[in-house]
């Protein structure tokens, strides 16, 4: 029979025109649907979205499930599908994974993510591979991967970063010792300057004494 606009006694051992099914056939589920101020029952194959089957010898029912944000349930507690916008991890809902986990965007699902270690302490300031004769440099600190993840297209956490740095040591050690033998090349130069200027002046006065 049916009643209005909804095949109310579809499937009831039981039916009533104002309350619908009131008791179902074996291995069907009774749903209570809820419509403005009036309720009816249902009985049907599957549960709807929001709702997991519970079975009991008494009757199978449609059960609410409790568990925020999810669209389909195993149970109470247990969440198999949330809804939109929301990554399902250990029958919960999250916005975003927890840490330690990555989110698995095609499944929408909470996988366990790429572990690293601890960062190690900066290491040496240097430049070049030089530790000296620059004001800055740069420091690097690393970490190691502890555990690899579930899936090879889940990126790991950066392993390395740098950081500028003030050098401890400005000039390089033996640096200033270089600085005379570039002025003793000077002298050098210019004392060579010097004999070839007077030479080439002992060559003009004898040769204006000849030609005269």
């Amino acid at each position: 029979a049916s009643y209005g606009p909804n095949p109310i006694c579809k499937g009831c051992l039981s039916c009533s025109k104002d309350n619908g099914c009131i008791r179902c056939q074996h291995k069907l589920f009774f749903f209570l649907r809820r419509e403005g101020m009036r309720q009816y029952g249902e009985c049907l194959h599957s549960c709807p979205s929001g709702y997991y089957g519970l079975r009991t010898p008494d009757m199978n029912r449609c059960s609410r499930c409790r568990i925020e944000n999810c669209d389909s349930c195993f149970s109470r507690d247990f969440c198999t599908k949330c809804k939109a916008g929301f990554y399902s991890h250990r029958g919960r809902c999250f916005r975003g994974c927890p840490p330690g986990f990555a989110a698995l965007e095609e499944l929408m699902e909470c996988v366990e993510g790429c572990e690293v270690g601890q960062w190690s302490e900066w290491g040496t300031c240097s430049r070049n591979n030089k530790t000296c004769g620059f004001k800055w440099g740069l420091e690097t600190r690393t970490r190691q991967i502890v555990k690899k993840p579930a899936k090879d297209t889940i990126p790991c956490p950066t392993i390395a970063e740098s950081r500028r740095c003030k050098m401890a040591v400005r000039h390089c050690p033996g640096g200033k010792r270089r600085r005379p033998a570039k002025t003793k090349d000077k002298k050098k130069k210019k004392k060579n300057l010097m004999e070839r200027a007077q030479k080439q002046h002992s060559i003009f006065l004898a040769t204006d004494k000849t030609s005269q």
